[in-house]
């Protein structure tokens, strides 16, 4: 099955998600959010199915939500005299979080292979996998701390890296290269970016390897003690919540104004080239 931004694939027990729009670096699109929804629905009522591996073409994984679209439209916002409605804006960006958090909640097990950037809502999309497998060129972060935006699910950070390391992160913005992360334990490990796709897959097949109600009851137990410990729920609304204020802030309008006048791509460079790093970071560092 191939949609326009994921492809299905399956091999034996393991069903693959492949996020294929590689010349966007799979930015975050509604018919991505839609198609990655329909079939992880689909992956969890398969019975065949025992462990989701959901991986992307190209050099990036996900370099966060196509800003191109996302823009636009709250530049259009104002068009009719309204002032931002909060509560639309809440059921809107809690879309695109409920859709993520099904990776969280699936029945079994999800493992992402990481290649490359997953930025801002790539992160918010991966980190609700059980296990991140990062190639060496991976990079993540949540740049729009700096400005237009929070984590959708902020609980995700503080599980991974505990409170401190993720207000070290959230509170810059900073750039977390692959080894960081992994010694930080943001993501499991890292391998070599041409071993990534084997390595991920035999992690998936060596769990397929267990029955499928084993697997869920694992999971199941491992979930609900994260749900009681940090309230994923209250965690996601309160995120998308305070992500809408962020972007309807005097700074973030002034954001999104200035991606209309001088582009998206220059609007980000101007808000990270103080930190250096990112799109910003020189072209001999990278």
């Amino acid at each position: 099955m191939a949609g326009s931004a994921v492809r299905v694939e399956d091999s034996g027990a393991v069903r693959s998600l492949v996020l294929c729009r590689p010349e966007e670096f799979n930015t975050i699109t509604p018919e991505l959010r839609d198609e990655l929804s329909a079939a992880l629905d689909d992956a969890d009522r398969d019975h065949d199915v025992r462990v989701v591996l959901l991986r992307a073409e190209g050099r990036a994984f996900c370099a966060g939500f196509g800003l191109d679209w996302s823009t636009v439209a709250q530049s259009g916002e104002s068009g009719g005299g309204r002032v931002w409605d909060s509560m639309a804006d809440v059921r809107m960006i809690g879309r695109f979080a409920d859709t993520w958090a099904k990776l969280f909640e699936l029945s079994k097990p999800t493992i992402a292979a990481v290649q490359g950037w997953c930025i801002a809502g790539g992160t918010d999309m991966v980190l609700n996998a059980d296990v991140i497998i990062a190639g060496e060129s991976a990079s993540f972060g949540y740049p729009p701390a700096r400005v237009w935006g929070i984590p959708e699910a902020p609980w995700l950070w503080v599980a991974r890296l505990g409170l401190e390391r993720a207000k070290r992160y959230l509170l810059t913005g900073d750039e977390i290269p692959a080894p960081e992360a992994a010694a930080a334990g943001l993501v499991l490990e890292v391998v070599p970016d041409d071993e990534l796709p084997e390595r991920a897959t035999a992690l998936a097949r060596r769990m397929a390897l267990l029955p499928l109600n084993q697997l869920q009851m694992l999971k199941l137990a491992c979930n609900e003690v994260a749900r009681r410990a940090y309230e994923p729920d209250a965690s996601r609304l309160l995120g998308c919540f305070l992500d809408g204020v962020a972007r309807h802030t005097q700074e973030g309008v002034d954001f999104v104004k200035r991606a209309q006048e001088v582009g998206w791509r220059d609007v980000v460079r101007e808000r990270d080239a103080p930190f250096g790093d990112y799109g910003a970071r020189p072209r001999q560092e990278k």
